[in-house]
């Protein structure tokens, strides 16, 4: 096992991984490794007393996951209906009061499939319109964005088993997150972004995990128009992407992509197919 005695909840908090040990076997060659796994926690969400939610999450930027999370959900429209965000001596519990008395927790939950279980109050069908810009890029700023998501994915590079996304305009990245679940991110950049006062619509999102409706739809309730990933949307994300207006963008590796929805958000016509 690990040596943990020099790893301090504060360190874990910082680096978010755990020094531990293990064997790597290449071409039938054992190796010991002093390497690290990534950590694991949870953060219990309390709005005015109420609790409202546990999320299974990475231990870094847990603040900016609650606001994120609290935006996304519909729980709050702005940064100015947070008063006050406190959190417990171990970050595991962290208390939200609004500058409103007005809120009843939601009691309907929906499970979905994000990494870890992901959670969701709102019918995603039914929550949003389409989303109304006009903006379009060329295809390179995708590949762009994403070797600078590569470059950005620090705990990746050092542990593996996290998930990176980042906000970013045409010309660079904006913010960067990196979570165990792929949801954390999203809800990470919007609280980041809202914290520092910086207008989330007409960028782009980029991703290292799959585009799930959950995903989608924290993406859109941030007015994202573009979202590109390294992996694959699912049937519903594309579905609920051309009824919003938006383009997702998926397989971005090596040069090549697959545009699925809104083609013409990067200058493709599919009149000319």
């Amino acid at each position: 096992m690990a040596d943990q005695t020099l790893c301090t909840d504060d360190t874990i908090r910082e680096s978010g991984a755990i020094p531990y040990a293990y064997w790597t076997i290449k071409a039938g060659s054992p190796e010991r490794v002093d390497g690290g796994v990534i950590a694991e926690t949870f953060v219990s969400i309390y709005v005015n007393g109420q609790d409202l939610a546990t999320l299974m999450c990475s231990p870094l930027d847990q603040e900016d996951l609650v606001v994120g999370f609290l935006f996304n959900e519909g729980v709050i429209a702005s940064i100015d209906e947070i008063g006050l965000i406190r959190p417990n001596a171990n970050e595991t519990t962290i208390d939200v009061f609004l500058t409103r008395r007005d809120f009843n927790a939601p009691r309907r939950m929906v499970l979905t499939s994000g990494c870890g279980g992901g959670i969701s109050f709102r019918n995603l069908a039914e929550t949003q319109v389409p989303i109304e810009s006009s903006m379009a890029i060329m295809p390179q700023v995708i590949l762009d964005r994403m070797a600078d998501l590569n470059q950005a994915a620090t705990l990746y590079k050092r542990v593996r088993g996290v998930h990176t996304s980042v906000l970013a305009s045409q010309q660079a990245v904006l913010f960067c997150a990196e979570d165990v679940g792929r949801h954390n991110t999203i809800d990470k950049l919007a609280g980041k972004a809202m914290r520092a006062g910086v207008d989330m619509r007409d960028r782009l999102l980029v991703t290292s995990g799959r585009i799930s409706s959950e995903m989608l739809s924290k993406a859109r309730q941030m007015g994202i128009p573009i979202v590109a990933s390294r992996t694959a949307p699912t049937s519903i994300s594309v579905g609920l992407a051309e009824a919003w207006n938006m383009c997702v963008v998926g397989y971005v590796r090596q040069g090549s992509m697959r545009v699925y929805t809104h083609a013409e958000r990067l200058g493709l016509d599919d009149q000319n197919d």
